[in-house]
């Protein structure tokens, strides 16, 4: 390679550099208030906090899994809202009161994590994600 193409190839590489960081700080200036303001109002806990806070306590504890999921076993007294239905899912998060804590779970964490998103979007204030969902659950009750 010669001297000229070597040059020509460093500051072209550093271009691609500069523009590619100039879109990640661009995406992240843009996307941090959102997440900010979700993390205000979805808090993610685990097994001892779900205990502590709303097993057998008068709480909203959903369990946002399929229909098939739920009657195989759920946690508690959890209603089923199914999230595979969005329209429905959101209809019938409207009857819940959103001046209260709601507890949603899933199978393992990562429905729980989109739905907790969309009840921001629905005007829910207090979203406790059981993150483990599900499995972790069956795992400790059979300890």
């Amino acid at each position: 390679m010669t001297k000229f193409n070597e040059v020509s190839y460093i500051i072209h590489l550093m271009l691609l550099l500069s523009v590619s960081v100039g879109f990640s700080q661009q995406n992240f200036k843009t996307e941090k208030p959102n997440a900010i303001k979700e993390n205000n109002k979805i808090n993610i806990i685990d097994i001892n906090t779900l205990v502590d806070q709303a097993i057998n306590k008068d709480v909203q504890l959903i369990d946002i899994r399929t229909i098939k999921e739920y009657t195989e076993g759920y946690i508690d007294d959890a209603i089923n809202i199914s999230f595979e239905d969005r329209e429905k899912f959101a209809l019938e998060f409207q009857k819940l009161n959103k001046e209260k804590p709601v507890f949603i779970y899933c199978y393992s964490g990562w429905r729980s994590h989109r739905a907790a998103k969309l009840l921001v979007t629905l005007g829910f204030n207090k979203i406790y994600d059981f993150k483990g969902g599900y499995k972790a659950w069956s795992a400790y009750s059979e300890k």
